[in-house]
């Protein structure tokens, strides 16, 4: 009789704890990181009765557990990492996108620029068109200026954001070891670990894991470990491992990620919000930055060259329309050297959109790129080093192991200005004019003449070229002395002091040429229609683009990279929504099938509350039957 009252309450109290564990979970539908419970009880241990047969004796409740899928729930941290990381990417992409399309077209403003220099090859003495052209080169300064402040503007906030996720990340660790401390105690403990424990830490680590990709293992306690992906631990057990926020090696305005020794592991970063700011500012907003940044320069150079070759009204040869910074040159702040470096532009159009480290190692200079390619160098006469269309001077000692960043153009678009002020200094005639002279016999006639070095200190200086015979000639200087000698073949062009002369026809013995300064035509518009050219002229590249091309090729370059993370960011929001649901599917709470199991553990309940009172009917019978 006791046995039967036994499994009676036994049935009973495991059909409340069935109730009571159904209720919770249907109070917890909407929590957030919420696993759904599960009774958990076993069979009694059976006794043998004297005619040795085994009797059940009830059940027993051993406890609650968490319907959990360790594997399903991992799959979501990681498709959590991807999707942030996708997302961030796609956010700075479009931001990014925005700033080129609303900050002016660089390319009309280009054209107006170039179309402005048209306008005064038609009239090179109207004061007003020319005044139009310098306010056209203003608007090409100005947005430059602005696009390059746009892409500052991004850079900073990254620097931000990349602050903010590590102060975060350190928050998420230091509370995920706290809770591997209590879980472990309570895995110690003759108590079972308490469920909302391993859910808050779940939903701390699938945080986490939006910040920065991570690996996870757990310990035999309970614990878990947690890791970058590749390799950094942050946490073990209860202790967590602080990342921190340094100043960049050569950039001090750029914020790196320290591990908790210190040592900067922002390359080893990937995944997540974290590893997505890094991997934007050093692939996709660095080459932005530079891509603008050659462009200008391109534009610059290429202008400043022509101006150089031409006369402006005040008969003086052409002097810059814009200024442009040279490229910065950053010494590692670990260097213990005293050299110093700088460098200038050689060629423009040697120069790529890379950034270089340039270091001293074994007693040699060394040149690569950021990202690790090695770069050629050539040392030149004065000590001085040349490579990548850039020429470097070192003086004082550097030490092994010194190094120093060089960024070509990444300040250029910044700091392009219009350094002309006056209409009157563009130069619209041709610096050098030839004339034949007026005894000559040959049919030689001037082509052209056109400036090959506008840098030359004689350029404007009055020289003549007399053919001593049909096929030679000599260049006399204004005082007779001759300057140079040579052979004349139809179709070759003399060259001496910075320009090159082109005849038509044959020369006789005794033609001369004169070449000199253009001061009789500053009406020519010759230099002007050259400037004008420019437009078509392929001075970037190695000769393969013009100014307008390159910034043709950052607006595809933006939009490429815009596009592809718009796909990769529905690509991946997709898939973590999968990864949700396949693990919702085992660990969520659903209504219907706990509103199932209500009714079951009621029924449970009074049944086995029918049960106590059969018990108690037969054994008040068998009382009455005693007494009587």
């Amino acid at each position: 009789m006791s046995n039967l009252l036994s499994i009676a309450i036994s049935g009973l109290n495991a059909a409340k704890a069935g109730l009571t564990v159904t209720s919770n979970n249907l109070a917890n539908v909407s929590t957030s990181g919420y696993t759904e419970e599960v009774v958990l009880q076993n069979e009694s241990a059976t006794e043998t009765t004297g005619d040795g047969y085994s009797m059940g004796t009830g059940v027993t409740v051993t406890g609650v557990g968490r319907e959990t899928n360790q594997y399903l729930t991992a799959a979501v941290w990681s498709a959590n990492s991807s999707n942030e990381a996708a997302t961030t990417y796609d956010d700075l992409a479009t931001t990014l996108n925005d700033a080129l399309s609303g900050s002016g077209d660089l390319e009309t403003v280009l054209d107006d620029f170039y179309a402005g220099f048209t306008s005064i090859s038609s009239d090179p003495t109207d004061t007003s068109v020319r005044e139009a052209a310098l306010g056209d080169a203003s608007s090409v300064a100005t947005t430059y200026n602005t696009l390059a402040e746009q892409l500052d503007d991004q850079s900073t906030s990254i620097n931000q954001q990349i602050s903010g996720a590590v102060t975060s990340i350190n928050n998420l660790t230091s509370q995920i070891a706290t809770l591997n401390t209590a879980i472990a105690a309570e895995n110690g403990s003759s108590s079972s670990s308490s469920d909302s424990l391993l859910d808050e830490r779940d939903s701390l680590v699938q945080e986490l894991a939006g910040y920065v990709g991570i690996t996870t293992s757990t310990n035999s306690d309970g614990s878990l470990s947690i890791a970058t992906q590749s390799g950094q631990t942050l946490v073990s057990e209860g202790q967590s491992y602080a990342l921190g926020v340094s100043s960049n090696v050569y950039d001090a305005s750029q914020n790196d990620v320290t591990n908790s020794a210190g040592i900067d592991i922002s390359s080893q970063l990937s995944g997540g919000t974290l590893g997505a700011l890094i991997s934007y500012r050093s692939n996709v907003l660095s080459t932005a930055e530079n891509m603008l940044g050659l462009s200008a320069i391109g534009l610059a150079s290429s202008v400043n060259s022509q101006q150089a070759a031409g006369l402006d009204l005040d008969g003086d040869q052409g002097s810059d329309i814009f200024s442009v910074a040279s490229p910065a040159v950053m010494a590692a702040s670990t260097n213990a050297g005293s050299a110093t470096v700088s460098a200038s532009i050689t060629s423009t159009s040697g120069l790529t959109s890379s950034n270089y480290i340039l270091s001293y190692d074994d007693g040699a200079w060394n040149l690569e790129t950021t990202g690790g390619e090695s770069v050629a160098m050539t040392e030149n006469s004065d000590g001085s080093y040349s490579a990548a269309g850039m020429t470097f001077s070192i003086s004082g000692s550097a030490s092994d192991g010194d190094s120093y960043l060089i960024e070509p153009t990444a300040d250029a678009a910044s700091s392009l200005t219009v350094s002309m002020t006056d209409p009157d200094g563009i130069a619209a005639a041709t610096a050098v004019a030839a004339s034949a002279g007026s005894g000559n016999a040959g049919t030689a006639a001037v082509s052209a003449v056109t400036v090959t070095d506008s840098s030359n200190a004689d350029l404007l200086d009055t020289v003549s070229v007399t053919f001593t015979s049909a096929s030679q000639y000599e260049i006399l200087g204004s005082d007779d002395s001759v300057i140079a000698t040579g052979t004349y073949t139809a179709g070759s062009g003399i060259s001496a002091d910075g320009w090159t002369l082109s005849l038509s026809g044959t020369p006789s013995a005794g033609d001369s040429f004169t070449v000199s300064a253009n001061t009789t035509g500053l009406s020519d518009n010759s230099n002007a229609l050259s400037l004008a050219a420019l437009a078509d002229s392929k001075v970037l590249s190695s000769g393969s683009a013009t100014v307008v091309d390159s910034v043709s090729s950052l607006t595809t370059y933006i939009g490429n990279i815009g596009s592809q993370a718009a796909t990769n960011s529905t690509t991946q929001t997709a898939l973590y929504n999968n990864a949700v649901e396949a693990q919702q599917s085992v660990s969520g709470v659903s209504e219907d099938e706990e509103a199932s199991n209500l009714v079951m553990y009621q029924q449970a309940y009074e049944a086995s509350a029918e049960v106590i009172s059969a018990a108690q009917t037969i054994f008040n019978s068998l009382i009455t039957a005693i007494q009587a």
